[in-house]
């Protein structure tokens, strides 16, 4: 999706705009600036040249003067509605910026941008607004806000509340939008009277309960009725607890709106005056009345400016949201920390990476030691999912089972290639059916357009043709014409086959139950990558194999030879998923994560509890978007799985050094130690 092009008023922003803040130093917003054509100067502004200034910051009368003396346009900048994970004061930098060339949103005295577009364009292209309901949606699902340091695992206040919003002791937005202190005291007067005996709850702004700035309302306002929640919840869960909601100004008061709330607002934001709030001190010029999706159109799809900080260029709304989720993601995962078990040491610098941006990972060989660690830091567990002892999983401890993830590499992890994703699994681990797992739980619950976003995704990786490992591959054989039936191969002491194909558990029983089946169709045998670099067991004699099948397909293309066949048999292999992307229909001996769901034809019992029947689109979201957590290796952080398969596509990855090729090599020589695996 191409990034969103915004208000038509764009074209009268100057190219070379002058700025007198420090703030402009910021890489992140001069490359913002950059990448819609604004170039960021010093010195003094000349004919179509323009000066850009912070809001209403307290340096911003700098700006405001040269551009007055110089008679050049003015521009304001500001954050965008969905900012990033902790406040610009904490040092993060923002993922899409408001570039507006009349004002700035939360002045009132003029309108600007966001309001002219609020006032004046048609808002009635049904694409958009279907893109700004899904949008709703989708940040309500994630609890996605304009901040994100919040602890969606605190608990919650009893719901019927009355909620009352604080903000940050003058903050532009209240001296802007016509209120001041005193407007807060009236605010929560108001809220007492209207609602005789209810419980109020005042929230307390982000910034004020890190210590960063103040707010207005203290202990000194608690009473039996009246109290101050100063813990960083989750907005979205304590609006849905909420039975009114009192706002001065606040970015609160917005998201109240999409929550379907209609709030008493006291100052002048933005978002009053259109029909959707109960406004104390009305904007007379603001008299169209929207509907939310009308309203959230402007705000986060059609004015803001998005920024995609892997891929380096502008994006659009869905774009920043798919990169914030990432990055959000990973910090409510890896908050508390973790302390890593029994890992291999060549795979400790990716969970490093993945696992250990928020507080680095503690590696521990002893569980014991592991445990008490853990416990003594307030950390959780992690472990290489089959490596798991039971002092681990009875230890009380938040654990977590670490895998590959189903997009990885280009490269074997038995070659030490290091992974693009990885999984971490609380309940149980994706290849295991014997147990629950949260793959099994993240199926058939796609979001709000989650399904056209996996169609999307799998639409990339068809046309890429990529697969977990993208090997290069020799050309296919000549294949005889016919029925083909594509038998992947597996290594035969595999976790996924020894708890998922019990009773046809080796490649040689899986062709003579494949040939017994098929008597007349052709049976084209792949051998697993690992198993062909003789990393891994599983190798079968080649008269052996031609008992069952026609054709051994060595180090042949995976993809092509799925193109190539009919269907798929197999018992486990993740070869079954990718050919179920394919539109293949395939045949499970064996009980991987894809079965049990009535996508495939199953020839063994499958566990009870899959009793959901998504779609493929719905077991694609899960498998690739919801269940793993991807890395890129180029910009160093989280990102979604559009951008590991850009990388994998474009080939954009960093080469193993000579370090990793020389533990590669001996890792083939002691394959067969079983110390080493």
């Amino acid at each position: 999706m191409q990034a969103d092009t915004g208000s038509s008023a764009a074209g009268a922003i100057p190219r070379r705009l002058f700025a007198y803040n420090g703030g402009f130093l910021q890489p992140r917003l001069r490359r913002i600036l950059a990448l819609a054509g604004h170039e960021l100067r010093l010195g003094l502004p000349g004919p179509g040249d323009g000066v850009a200034v912070w809001g209403r910051s307290p340096t911003a009368w700098r700006g405001e003067r040269v551009a007055a003396r110089r008679g050049v346009p003015l521009v304001r900048i500001e954050d965008a509605f969905l900012r990033s994970i902790r406040p610009g004061r904490a040092g993060e930098p923002p993922m899409g910026l408001l570039i507006d060339p009349y004002g700035v949103h939360f002045d009132s005295a003029s309108p600007s941008l966001v309001e002219r577009m609020l006032a004046r364009e048609k808002l009635d292209n049904s694409d958009v607004l279907r893109r700004a309901r899904e949008g709703i949606e989708r940040l309500k699902a994630l609890e996605l806000s304009k901040y994100n340091s919040f602890d969606i695992l605190l608990p919650m206040p009893e719901p019927g509340y009355v909620l009352v919003v604080d903000q940050t002791a003058e903050d532009a937005s209240i001296t802007h939008g016509r209120a001041s202190a005193a407007t807060f005291r009236e605010m929560l007067a108001v809220a007492q009277i209207e609602n005789p005996g209810a419980r109020i709850i005042v929230k307390t702004h982000p910034e004020a309960a890190m210590g960063l700035r103040a707010g207005h309302f203290g202990t000194d306002v608690t009473s039996a009725r009246i109290s101050l929640l100063d813990a960083q919840v989750s907005p979205w869960r304590l609006l849905e607890g909420a039975v009114a909601v009192y706002t001065v100004s606040s970015q609160l008061g917005l998201e109240a709106i999409f929550a379907g709330h209609r709030p008493r607002v006291f100052g002048q934001p933005f978002y009053a005056g259109w029909g959707l709030t109960h406004d104390e001190n009305p904007v007379a010029r603001r008299a169209r009345k929207l509907t939310r999706a009308q309203l959230f159109a402007v705000t986060h799809i059609l004015a803001p400016v998005w920024y995609d900080p892997c891929r380096d260029r502008l994006c659009s709304f869905e774009e920043a949201v798919d990169q914030l989720e990432a990055e959000v993601r990973a910090f409510r995962d890896d908050r508390r920390g973790h302390v890593a078990v029994a890992m291999r040491l060549w795979k400790r610098r990716a969970l490093q990476d993945v696992f250990g941006r928020e507080q680095r990972l503690t590696f521990e060989n002893d569980p014991a030691q592991a445990i008490a660690l853990a416990r003594a830091k307030g950390r959780d567990l992690i472990v290489w999912a089959g490596r798991e002892t039971p002092d681990l999983a009875e230890s009380g401890l938040p654990l977590g089972r670490v895998e590959d993830g189903f997009l990885r590499s280009r490269g074997l992890g038995a070659d030490l290639v290091p992974p693009l994703s990885l999984v971490c699994d609380r309940r149980g681990i994706y290849y295991d059916p014997t147990r629950a797992s949260d793959l099994e739980a993240l199926i058939g619950t796609a979001p709000p357009a989650g399904g056209r976003r996996a169609e999307a995704l799998v639409a990339r990786l068809r046309e890429a043709r990529l697969s977990k490992y993208n090997l290069a591959a020799s050309p296919l054989p000549a294949l005889p014409a016919g029925h083909r039936i594509l038998v992947p191969g597996q290594v035969e002491d595999d976790a996924s086959i020894l708890l998922g194909a019990p009773e046809t558990c080796t490649n040689l029983a899986l062709l003579a139950e494949t040939r017994a089946k098929n008597p007349q169709k052709i049976i084209i045998f792949k051998p697993h990558p690992d198993v062909e670099a003789g990393l891994r067991p599983g190798a079968v004699a080649d008269e052996a194999v031609l008992q069952f099948a026609d054709v051994i397909a060595r180090n042949a293309d995976p993809i092509a030879l799925i193109e190539a066949c009919d269907e798929v048999w197999t018992l486990t292999s993740l070869l079954g998923f990718e050919a179920l992307l394919r539109g293949k229909p395939v045949t499970c001996l064996g009980v991987p994560f894809y079965a049990g769901w009535g996508l495939t034809q199953d020839l063994v019992p499958t566990p009870a509890r899959r009793a959901a029947r998504p779609t493929l689109s719905q077991l694609a979201h899960a498998a690739l978007i919801a269940y793993p957590r991807y890395f890129d290796p180029l910009s160093r952080r989280p990102c979604p799985p559009e951008v590991a398969a850009q990388r994998l596509a474009s080939g954009q990855l960093p080469h193993p050094g000579f370090a990793n090729r020389s533990l590669a090599k001996l890792q083939g020589l002691l394959a067969s130690a079983p110390f080493w695996r």
